[in-house]
């Protein structure tokens, strides 16, 4: 190689460096640990890799990098791929950032609002129990109707909450925020 050639050569490696050490530093936001984050942002410079190719390029252990691959297969970043002819299972990253991104969000607003509106309306059921009671003091009825106000505020959000992950899921919400700008 020239001189020229190796000097291109570092810069590439120097810009890609850039993008994996951010990449790997915000990955909490999705719940995997800085190693599973330097994975997924190396092995997206990358057509596909082992588990050995991802070993030897990171020097993990192979305990880590099979938690960290199987961490990055549970929130759909990393795909497992067939090679015909090889034993060896090999790994793609996911570079659709918006296809990640849909996926990942929607289900856990999903979650979020599911989980949320279930404990609010069983909530509310034993705050009517406690307002309709008989035996209920008023200060008893009072705080047991104002939580259950708040609670029915609550509802609205989480209403939302849906609405935009459906928006997201189905992509309609590109509609309202376009990915080109």
């Amino acid at each position: 190689m020239t001189d020229s050639s190796d000097k291109h050569r570092k810069k590439i490696e120097t810009a890609k460096d850039k993008v994996i050490g951010s990449i790997s530093e915000t990955m909490d936001l999705y719940g995997v640990t800085p190693a599973a984050g330097n994975l997924y942002a190396t092995m997206y410079f990358k057509e596909q890799m082992t588990l050995d190719e991802m070993r030897e390029e990171l020097q993990m252990s192979k305990p880590s990098m099979s938690t960290s691959v199987r961490k990055l297969q549970e929130i759909d970043m990393v795909k497992k791929t067939f090679t015909r002819g090889s034993r060896k299972h090999t790994y793609i990253a996911e570079k659709d950032f918006f296809r990640f991104f849909r996926t990942f969000y929607s289900e856990m607003w999903d979650r979020e609002a599911k989980t949320n509106m279930e404990a609010v309306e069983s909530a509310q059921k034993d705050l009517i129990e406690v307002i309709n009671d008989e035996f209920s003091s008023p200060e008893i009825i009072a705080e047991s109707q104002l939580y259950y106000d708040q609670l029915e505020e609550s509802k609205t959000y989480y209403h939302w909450l849906n609405d935009l992950a459906k928006s997201l899921r189905t992509g309609e919400i590109f509609d309202f925020l376009p990915k080109d700008k």
